[in-house]
């Protein structure tokens, strides 16, 4: 059974809201082997809204839509639907009754466009809504099954637990579906897909997306089996042919974010961590310590923005800075060891470069950044040149900054 969801609202179609049930009803549906093919938004119009439906019901077997059910005129979901099946809206009182007692137990009255949410169409079951006053929809017509939920997370997802998947699982032929996230390191899309893009293609079981996350690559890969068991093999074995293409780039193939890794790999190897930022600001540590225990390898950082601060808090010499300038290798270098001296870490990472937007010069652009990790082996500067704004040039440069941490502490 194929899915297709319909988000319906206005203010879905600005920069201001942003349709996240789709999400979480992807995630459900998937647990049941249902795969979602097609998302929708539509406005606030009946036209639309009807011409979509009208589509969508000739090619899927499950339609889900959200939202448009409530008390108001550009609640257009009931009538739009019921127009396209050829069905009449009758009025339930027991909805009524419900949506009246709700609001006399916080002491107010019912108001009279309310009764707009009795109105279901002829041959519908409603579901009753614990959380609102919307009730939900379920209609089933020649084949097919279409669930209107109302828009609300809380509602919907309360909804679509304690009704809809029972009901769902009833229906469904038993396939599973399941994912994995192989998530890369250190390689751009392009080369990724360039070293198994031949591997994969074969394969239309499981299938694979590659996408681009934040100085990040994953490879998204899908499988569909009769079990969860057959599922997993199907991935197994895909992802067996695809580790040695990838090779040590491959950081997490159990949804690990780079920061979780890297900390796994502090405490094992019963390392600590100390850093010196400038251009990040903080980015860094602040990423090390979203991790719970983090406390147990990184004992702190500093930001040193100002040439004084990286003389103060990192030991920096002034000579350095003005031989070099603030964003070079050797300051880069000066960083990670000072900061790792001073609070006796294991490790010491120094980051310096020029975010942007301004700054920049042609001996030094925008986006050039120097990174250093330093420990008791020696210390290693790399020199990047990152492009994009000045949050994206601070995002890769502790993403690379991390990345240059996993190998050290690795080899």
């Amino acid at each position: 059974m194929d899915a297709e969801i319909i988000a319906v609202g206005s203010e879905l179609l600005t920069p201001h809201r942003s349709d996240t049930n789709s999400l979480y009803l992807t995630s459900k549906l998937n647990s049941l082997g249902i795969e979602v093919r097609f998302k929708t938004i539509v406005g606030d119009d009946a036209e639309r809204l009807g011409t979509v439906f009208r589509a969508t019901f000739e090619r899927s077997k499950l339609i889900i839509l959200m939202g448009g059910l409530g008390p108001t005129e550009d609640d257009i979901n009931r009538q739009a639907v019921a127009n396209v099946l050829g069905l009449t809206l009758h009025e339930v009182p027991e909805v009524i009754e419900r949506i009246a007692a709700r609001y006399a137990r916080t002491g107010r009255t019912m108001p009279a466009n309310n009764a707009r949410q009795a109105l279901v169409p002829e041959g519908a079951d409603w579901l009753p809504n614990k959380k609102g006053t919307a009730p939900g929809i379920w209609i089933e017509r020649d084949g097919r099954i279409i669930i209107m939920l109302p828009g609300p997370p809380h509602e919907l997802e309360a909804m679509f637990d304690e009704q809809c998947m029972p009901r769902l699982k009833d229906r469904v032929s038993g396939s599973q579906i399941r994912t994995r996230v192989l998530k890369v390191a250190g390689l751009p899309e392009s080369e990724v897909d360039e070293r198994i893009a031949p591997i994969y293609k074969p394969y239309s079981n499981p299938s694979t997306t590659i996408l681009s996350t934040g100085g990040a690559i994953e490879v998204h890969l899908s499988a569909h089996g009769a079990t969860q068991q057959e599922a997993d093999a199907l991935l197994d074995e895909l992802t067996e042919k695809i580790e040695p293409a990838l090779g040590d780039h491959i950081f997490s193939t159990s949804g690990e974010t780079l920061e979780e890794i890297v900390g796994m790999y502090l405490v094992m190897k019963q390392k600590t961590l100390a850093t010196a930022e400038s251009c990040t600001g903080g980015l860094l540590s602040e990423r090390i310590t979203r991790v719970p225990g983090s406390s147990e390898y990184y004992l702190g950082g500093a930001v040193c923005y100002s040439n004084e601060l990286k003389t103060r808090f990192a030991g920096v010499s002034p000579k350095l800075l003005e031989t070099y300038g603030a964003v070079s290798k050797p300051v880069a270098q000066a960083l990670a060891e000072g900061i790792r001296r001073k609070v006796q870490a294991s490790i010491g990472i120094g980051i310096t470069g020029i975010a942007g937007p301004g700054g920049g010069t042609d001996e030094k652009p925008v986006g050039m950044v120097f990174i250093a990790v330093a420990d008791e082996r020696g210390t290693e500067v790399r020199e990047f040149r990152f492009p994009g704004d000045r949050e994206r040039i601070r995002l890769l440069s502790s993403q690379f900054a991390l990345e240059m941490l996993r190998r050290r502490i690795r080899n």
